[in-house]
């Protein structure tokens, strides 16, 4: 039995508007997240984040997952997918041929012609198998024998909202949970004092070109909001309000804590109303976390040389490499989705220019992240992924010069990268066609991608739904998809 289905099928409409007025203020209390006394008693042996029965649905590689989404979508052609014979095609229309009437968007679609533009950065081979990269990433350069490069993802929206949404939610139709969701729900965490699923937002080149975020690329959607993620801020408090008010110690918050989870508690008993339970674990965790969520972001206890392999940035609050660095703070201490977004990768204009200042910020914390995994024998089981909504295109948007381009958005075909937790390390997968336009080998759908980071932390995909408008809804979507396994050792 469902707790929120019998709920909602059994409510009376005298009850939903005697209750309508206070769930409008439980929502805003919600992103708050702890009454010690009376919820950990509710819970078995004192789990706050407990898995569902039967889950892992078998043994998981991958203990925990941090993502990094890189919004905005980076270009595949200046980063991972070389193509060295675009030289000859400079400034050249790009062939009917090749683009085959596929839809582009209206910011291209009244160009005059669609001028080739080749990259204008220097690729190498690198580590054992000659992975391509550019010279954008030499720090990523270094870790291409741990990381499983896939070069052939490809995905339906062509806008970034729309894109965004489909990434992190497997659906393009605002509302549905987003993966750190469903993982946190399904599998909970071994954290009694941190969120389950936990989110940065970190700051980007004042000149670059970013697409607004919206919380529902972290959002529970129609599961239960206490599986919604929790974004940690870098400026000011971490969580907003979490501290205690002048005047108001420890011990007053615990008794004013338990009186009101007391209260919670009678009303749940009374309706049944699941997103009670989810209010009083909120403030609980709230209250935990303000002594955890110190000590967390206190960097004071890390050597020198970890500082240092995460670069310049790591003491600056709200940057990227202390997102990195805290990333794996929290993993260590039991979270189990760690989501890092890091807004500005929209090159539709001085793409060589902007993209340098993009790669300066996210290249050496991002190697270093996996690195320092690596060295804690932490990456064998967790699961790292890296890479955008889509790609960009071949063709240039706007005037074009040999050292100065723009490119359009490109769902066709775009790059991405998984580390860790039983990933092959050192492997390319995917092959695409001169123009990096079109998929020509081992096509990897982005459900397809969302059913192997499940596959990878103990869950068959096809067999994790929850039901919700006549439908059991799934992350991978109800169109069938498909496990990458040619990239799992």
């Amino acid at each position: 039995m469902n707790p929120a289905l019998e709920y909602h099928n059994q409510i009376t409409r005298r009850r939903f508007f005697e209750g309508a007025g206070l769930k409008v203020g439980g929502l805003a209390l919600a992103t708050l997240t702890g009454g010690k006394q009376a919820f950990s008693n509710s819970i078995p042996g004192g789990q706050v984040h407990q898995p569902l029965p039967g889950f892992p649905h078998f043994a998981p590689k991958a203990k925990r997952l941090i993502y990094l989404h890189m919004n905005g979508a980076p270009s595949q052609i200046d980063l991972f997918d070389h193509k060295p014979q675009l030289e000859k095609y400079f400034d050249k229309d790009l062939p009917d041929s090749v683009r085959n009437n596929q839809r582009i968007t209206t910011m291209t679609s009244g160009q005059a012609r669609f001028p080739v533009a080749p990259s204008m950065f220097k690729f190498k081979p690198c580590g054992e198998n000659g992975m391509m990269m550019s010279e954008l990433v030499p720090h990523m350069q270094e870790i291409a024998d741990d990381i499983a490069m896939i070069k052939s993802v490809h995905t339906e929206a062509i806008n970034h909202d729309p894109a965004c949404t489909f990434v992190m939610t497997g659906s393009e139709v605002p509302g549905k949970p987003s993966l750190g969701s469903w993982l946190s729900y399904g599998l909970g965490s071994e954290s009694n004092d941190l969120p389950a699923f936990v989110v940065f937002t970190p700051t980007f080149p004042k000149e670059s070109q970013a697409q607004a975020l919206f919380t529902r690329m972290w959002s529970s959607g129609f599961l239960p909001t206490r599986y919604d993620g929790v974004a940690l801020r870098g400026q000011g408090d971490p969580v907003l309000f979490v501290k205690n008010p002048p005047g108001v110690n420890s011990n007053d918050r615990r008794t004013m804590l338990d009186a009101l989870n007391r209260l919670n508690q009678k009303s749940h008993e009374r309706y049944g109303d699941p997103e009670t339970q989810t209010r009083i674990a909120q403030y609980e965790m709230a209250f935990r976390m303000q002594s955890s969520v110190p000590e967390l972001t206190d960097l004071s206890g890390e050597s020198k040389a970890t500082m240092e392999m995460y670069g310049p940035d790591v003491t600056r609050p709200g940057s990227y490499a202390q997102s990195a660095i805290l990333a794996r703070r929290l993993i260590e201490r039991g979270t189990r989705v760690v989501q890092i977004l890091h807004r500005g990768w929209d090159q539709h204009n001085r793409l060589p220019k902007l993209i340098r200042g993009q790669c300066k910020e996210v290249d050496q914390p991002t190697a270093a992240l996996i690195k320092d995994l690596k060295l804690r024998g932490l990456l064998e089981d967790t699961l790292v992924v890296f890479g955008g909504e889509f790609g960009r295109t071949v063709y240039c948007q706007g005037g074009l010069k040999r050292d100065d381009y723009g490119r359009d958005h490109h769902p066709r075909n775009f790059c991405m990268w998984m580390a860790g937790a039983g990933v092959k390390s050192g492997v390319t997968y995917g092959e695409t066609d001169d123009f990096s336009y079109n998929i020509t080998e081992n096509p990897v759908h982005l459900n397809d991608l969302n059913a192997t980071i499940l596959q990878q932390m103990g869950i068959d995909h096809s067999r994790f739904s929850y039901p919700f408008q006549g439908l059991e809804q799934r992350l991978t979507g109800v169109e069938e998809a498909h496990v990458v396994k040619d990239i799992l050792a």
